[in-house]
């Protein structure tokens, strides 16, 4: 079974297990990956934590855990196992060792996907943590400043707790992937932005453009009868209007074939 089919079989269930989900997301980029190694990890960070403080204690002062801002978009950061081997990562990853860690200890915690940059909070609470920074508890006031200087959100922009909620499992990999997509992407890593993509696929909310990008990697890596197979086959159940983007989508890897 390869790392697809393995993610994909973690994240059929109900409720997915989120240190699961997110080490076989991190599969695709090392088919090698030994989860439990890592969910060892965690167990051992959790030990004699009894609190938020002694959480963030834990983490972010005697673990070292911190923001990479010095290379924000090293893949790295966006895959659980190096996040924890190398104690960098980027909000989402880190709020996901943090939500982990607190849940083994008995110190529930909830990811806030907040546009731009991911928080966590003790569950059902209004006190937020900023996992980037070093688990420093911020205000609404600096909530909304990290929001509009992340997103270039104008005063025209509402904030509020709607932009505040809790984050579900398959939102919060969702979330992963994307940021995965776009660093692969940038960086034309056709066979990485593959595995992604597929991954992507399985989860709510597929957009049109996650399958024409789809075809189009694996076109970028010469494969266009692929390609052009996996877009005709979702004419079928395609809107006509994405059924012609489709199906031209499809010609033209075809056309690398002339």
């Amino acid at each position: 079974m390869n790392p697809v089919q393995r993610f994909g079989r973690v994240v059929a269930v109900p409720d997915p297990p989120l240190d699961r989900a997110a080490l076989a997301l991190a599969a695709g980029a090392d088919p090698t990956l030994d989860a439990d190694r890592w969910l060892r990890e965690l167990d051992r960070l959790a030990v004699g934590v009894t609190s938020v403080d002694a959480l963030r204690q834990r983490l972010f002062v005697e673990e070292g855990f911190g923001g990479n801002s010095g290379d924000y978009t090293d893949p790295r950061n966006s895959l659980l196992h190096h996040v924890l081997a190398r104690r960098l990562g980027i909000p989402i990853t880190l709020a996901v060792v943090t939500m982990e860690v607190g849940r083994r200890a008995g110190v529930p915690m909830e990811g806030v996907g907040m546009p731009g940059h991911f928080l966590v909070r003790p569950t059902g609470t209004s006190r937020y943590l900023d996992v980037f920074a070093g688990g420093a508890e911020i205000s609404g006031a600096r909530c909304e400043e990290l929001f509009r200087g992340a997103t270039g959100a104008g005063p025209e922009v509402p904030f509020g707790p709607h932009l505040l909620t809790a984050t579900p499992t398959r939102a919060i990999l969702v979330r992963m992937l994307e940021n995965l997509r776009a660093v692969y992407g940038a960086r034309r890593r056709a066979a990485d932005l593959e595995w992604v993509l597929r991954m992507r696929l399985l989860l709510p909310g597929v957009r049109l453009a996650d399958v024409l990008e789809l075809g189009e990697a694996l076109g970028d890596q010469g494969r266009w009868l692929e390609g052009a197979k996996l877009l005709e086959d979702r004419v079928p159940s395609a809107s006509a209007a994405h059924a012609e983007r489709l199906r031209t989508a499809a010609k033209s890897l075809k056309a690398h074939l002339n």
